[in-house]
């Protein structure tokens, strides 16, 4: 019976240089799934069979951005929310009507912006018979990256706003501290501008009326900052 023989060969061929993966020591992201020829429409498509996190298994679908290519100001929030995960649209719930009033009141129309999130699926737990709202963890933050980073590539805005803590980290890619950013416009390699303030939904979670309506004037004028980032000409 010939053994040494085939247990050479075996492991010679598993030596090979052109057999081991180039994924093997690394994880799989978004970065996996761009196309050849990045612009709005290809990303779109592409993004819709993603699996470059585990977050694909359990949402409805990828909620990709969505807005004009010409767009002077991208919107960055976190995730999609339930009812974003239904509809595939970004900032079509509670909290996307808030941010429409708010834009509307800085004169700035959401037709001339782009809007899109950090993380492109939903990530969620069962309360009861309703889905509720999980914040993404760091890798997938990382993983979904790549969307991100073609998205801005392809529009080159003026301004990015940073709905949130998430959305600021994915960019600037370290822990940001929105009580100590908020309000200010950073640096940033991929982007001009780039400026930091709450998400809309932070403004909902809020109980009371006042404390809501003090916040939704702080917001809007954080928004009326922006617009005057880019003078007279609008968004």
């Amino acid at each position: 019976m010939v053994v040494q023989p085939l247990r050479t060969a075996y492991l010679a061929s598993c030596l090979r240089p052109n057999l081991i993966s180039p994924m093997a020591d690394r994880e799989i992201s978004a970065e996996d799934f761009l196309p050849a020829r990045p612009t709005l429409k290809s990303l779109r498509e592409a993004a819709r069979s993603c699996k470059g996190c585990e977050l694909y298994k359990n949402a409805t679908q990828t909620v990709f951005g969505e807005g004009t290519k010409h767009a002077r100001i991208v919107f960055v929030g976190e995730q999609p929310g339930d009812m974003e995960d239904r509809q595939g649209r970004p900032f079509v719930g509670p909290a996307g009507r808030l941010l429409d009033s708010a834009l509307t009141d800085a004169g700035i129309g959401r037709e001339e912006v782009y809007i899109t999130n950090a993380v492109k699926h939903f990530r969620w737990i069962y309360r009861g018979k309703r889905r509720l709202h999980q914040r993404p963890v760091l890798r997938q933050v990382i993983a979904c990256r790549p969307w991100l980073r073609a998205e801005l590539a392809a529009i080159r805005p003026e301004v990015v706003v940073c709905l949130g803590a998430t959305a600021a980290q994915a960019l600037l890619e370290r822990v940001v501290g929105i009580t100590k950013e908020r309000g200010k416009f950073l640096e940033d390699q991929s982007v001009r501008a780039l400026f930091v303030t709450i998400h809309p939904s932070a403004i909902l979670r809020l109980r009371d009326k006042g404390e809501q309506e003090k916040e939704y004037r702080h917001f809007l004028a954080e928004l009326k900052m922006v617009r005057k980032r880019l003078g007279d000409k609008g968004a």
